[in-house]
């Protein structure tokens, strides 16, 4: 499905586009499905919100970046169902200390698709070994708390 639109500011950082309601409905999915995004060459996976009745995507920083935009272009949009598995890829480290105790790997498991990948991308991003571990001891901390 293809469409043009303009990315809308809120006013401060956040950016998004609104997705015409018969896109939303063609797409035959509900009112939140899962796509995947395409602007220019560039391409991401996210979900269609519902925001004051309006079906929006979410236009990060990084995207912006990626697909080479800024709030106010107008774009050319194309939209997919995305039906492939949504998978966060632990780190070895992490995964460890995961594993360490069950139910606290239980806990991470059942977590969402983007809280999963919300803990594990500032764990990616650590600059040094100290700040990884210390961030890895907050996500099996807020596992421990989460299971009590």
């Amino acid at each position: 499905m293809r469409f043009q639109a303009e990315v809308l500011s809120s006013g401060k950082n956040t950016t998004g586009i609104e997705v015409p309601a018969e896109i939303v409905d063609a797409l035959g999915a509900g009112k939140r499905p899962k796509v995947c995004v395409t602007i220019g060459a560039y391409s991401y996976r996210t979900s269609i919100a519902s925001m004051g009745g309006v079906s929006m995507l979410s236009v990060s920083a990084e995207v912006r970046a990626g697909a080479g935009i800024a709030a106010g272009d107008e774009v050319d949009v194309e939209l997919a169902l995305d039906t492939e598995p949504r998978e966060v890829t632990v780190p070895p480290d992490l995964a460890a200390a995961l594993d360490a105790d069950s139910s606290v790997r239980a806990t991470f498991d059942r977590l969402s698709y983007s809280t999963r990948r919300r803990l594990v991308e500032p764990i990616e991003g650590a600059k040094t070994d100290e700040t990884r571990q210390r961030r890895i001891a907050k996500v099996i901390d807020q596992m421990r708390a989460e299971k009590e």
